[in-house]
């Protein structure tokens, strides 16, 4: 597998410093018993099974079978899933009150949390909150059993591709719409006094507006086929891949990109231009530590507790997180003073998060009645 394959050094077959012996057989049962705990009932990278091993990680793991209580009572403790549990705990305790002022304190004005304008940002703020208390509760029972850690990580791979989609839902509503991109006249002026083309956009830009939430709908399906593909024994660069699959979504803000690079976005709606490419800039720092598996690969055993790369990983998408709230706000604001001729509707908006739910439920479903999924506990 290549979590253990990762505890030997590339093209050696030497165990890294303070790892246990490179052959692949686990140690005598003297051997394992005299090997050092972190801990007292925390055990060592050789002594749990081969899905439960994380790369470069060599101590502070759990054992097999706790019972629930055991796992809740782990959140105080220093094993190696301590700060990955505390580092999206706390943002989802900021996030949700964060949305309860804007959706239920009249944050948002004095529109009724009920109102059709808000149903974007409910949408939004389901996938927010979702992704964080999915993550938190993959990270503290992932030891109750390998069936019940399989289907964790993967109701944690769906419901990240869900928040995905509800960004786009958000973005579709508040953030597009005044965007002078989508502006069949705009665009094709700058076209041709750039380009000089002649262009009618005008059909372009209403298939792009028809397309836009089916193709991120699409987008987040797939997504979380291939992050659950990705668990499998015969994928040789899981990190990779599910970084790769998370940012595809994120191909849905292009628009904004664009108009950057063809218009004054920075001019005419700084707030959007500053916190969007600083949200993308702690994307890139995020899927540098996620893929990287730096800090622990450059010294393995010394940040088992603290400090390596998924908690990193947490961090930054915190932050990547919380500038996307700024302007999704401010988009609102926009929306809402814009008086736009006709509203959000149920079936646009709750009705396609619903119909995801189902369709990831069903991949989820999938996978978990494969045969690698049901070995038996």
């Amino acid at each position: 597998p290549p979590a253990r394959a990762a505890m030997n050094d590339a093209g050696t077959g030497q165990a890294p410093p303070g790892a246990a012996p490179p052959s692949p057989a686990r140690p005598p049962a003297a051997a394992a018993a005299a090997l050092p705990r972190r801990g007292g009932a925390l055990l060592r990278w050789d002594e749990v099974p081969d899905d439960f091993v994380e790369c470069y990680i060599l101590s502070g793991y759990r054992r097999l079978h706790c019972t629930a209580q055991e796992c809740l009572a782990s959140v105080l403790q220093p094993t190696n899933e301590t700060l990955n549990f505390w580092t999206h705990f706390i943002p989802l305790l900021l996030f949700a009150a964060r949305f309860c002022r804007l959706l239920l304190l009249r944050g948002a004005g004095d529109l009724p949390f009920h109102h059709p304008a808000l149903l974007p940002l409910w949408c939004y703020a389901s996938g927010v909150l979702l992704t964080f208390a999915m993550s938190c509760t993959a990270h503290v029972f992932s030891c109750l059993s390998p069936r019940l850690r399989a289907a964790f990580f993967y109701l944690d791979y769906a419901s990240i591709s869900y928040y995905g989609f509800a960004s786009t839902v958000a973005y579709s509503y508040y953030l597009l719409p005044g965007l002078r991109l989508l502006e069949p006249r705009a665009l094709g002026r700058v076209l041709q006094q750039r380009l000089g083309w002649h262009v009618d956009c005008r059909a372009a830009l209403a298939a792009y507006g028809a397309l836009v939430l089916p193709v991120a709908f699409a987008l987040a399906v797939a997504c979380t086929v291939a992050c659950c593909r990705s668990r499998s024994e015969w994928c040789a660069y899981p990190f990779a891949i599910r970084t790769f699959v998370f940012v595809m979504p994120l191909s849905m803000a292009c628009p904004i990109m664009l108009e950057s690079l063809l218009f004054d976005l920075r001019g005419h709606n700084p707030t959007l231009f500053a916190y969007f490419y600083r949200r993308y800039f702690w994307l890139l720092v995020a899927a540098f530590f996620n893929v990287s598996k730096i800090p622990e690969r450059i010294q393995p055993g010394l940040f088992d507790i603290i400090g390596h790369s998924h908690q990193l990983f947490h961090i930054f998408t915190f932050l990547s997180i919380h500038d996307q709230m700024f302007y999704v706000e401010e988009g609102l604001q926009h929306f809402l003073r814009a008086s736009p001729p006709a509203l959000p509707t149920f079936p646009g908006t709750v009705g396609y998060m619903l119909l995801l739910l189902l369709c990831l439920a069903l991949v989820v479903r999938r996978f978990l009645n494969s045969q690698e999924a049901c070995k038996d506990d």
